[in-house]
């Protein structure tokens, strides 16, 4: 895959996908958001991939936010339509992505780069990182599931705090509330990233799939009850199912396919 804007490659079962403008602090621009939805809907295509990798190039910013000269002289219509595009095709389809999508945190996470990071199903941040929703102070509000994620993952309370003052927090602040799952040195950042979708790689990947859809349903007006029931009954027609009983019963590691 070749992009303007990312850097993306799959090794070992892992799609690393970089944001590349390291100039524009990473920013998203529309160009970077049509190459970050390909990818994205490559990742869920594609059997390789167990999990996804997503950062930002250099060590100042995973992404700054929007680039806002790009959108200055909307009418309230086009910005409408402008987040809703965003929302479908980018930060929705990474949410409800079958594949694990893991944030690593390497600078400023702020505005469209925040919500980039919380479409992520987990996060770690390293120690210098800064995350924050400054849109009120453009006068805006965040328009990519800003004001919906923060909520869910730190309580109403916080999230209007940090949405109508525009304060950012450290990446130790965030994890204690939740907003991140881990924090660590910047070197290890990555490495820590592969630390845990190495785990994940080693289960089923039907029944992770399954458990992402489940938990997502939770939190999407859905009934999340129905849906877990439906995919644990889903999960006894697979042959990864038969593999894991098997391999529990013989004391012996399972070997999924991922059928």
């Amino acid at each position: 895959m070749s992009y303007q804007n990312l850097i993306s490659e799959v090794k070992e079962n892992i799609l690393y996908v970089t944001i590349n403008r390291e100039k524009a602090l990473n920013a998203l621009n529309a160009a970077t958001l049509a190459e970050l939805a390909d990818v994205v809907e490559f990742a869920a295509k594609t059997d390789e991939v167990r999990g996804v990798i997503i950062t930002g190039a250099g060590e100042k910013a995973f992404v700054a936010g929007a680039d806002i000269k790009e959108f200055s002289d909307y009418s309230g219509k086009q910005g409408e339509e402008l987040a809703r595009k965003g929302q479908e095709q980018v930060f929705n389809a990474i949410e409800n992505s079958p594949k694990p999508f893991l944030a690593a945190i390497n600078g400023f996470a702020l505005g469209g780069g925040l919500e980039l990071a919380m479409a992520c199903h987990m996060r770690v941040a390293a120690e210098h990182a800064k995350l924050g929703l400054p849109e009120v102070t453009l006068g805006l509000i965040p328009g990519y599931g800003g004001t919906q994620r923060l909520t869910q993952l730190v309580g109403k309370g916080k999230a209007i705090e940090m949405i109508t003052t525009a304060s950012m927090i450290s990446s130790v602040d965030a994890e204690k509330v939740g907003l991140v799952n881990y924090v660590v040195p910047q070197e290890g950042l990555i490495s820590k990233a592969e630390e845990i979708l190495n785990v994940i790689k080693q289960r089923a990947p039907l029944a992770v799939a399954a458990a992402i859809k489940s938990v997502i349903a939770s939190i999407n007006d859905e009934d999340g009850y129905g849906v877990e029931i439906e995919e644990f009954g889903k999960c006894f027609e697979t042959k990864d199912f038969k593999e894991g009983v098997s391999a529990f019963v013989e004391k012996r590691k399972a070997i999924f396919a991922g059928e």
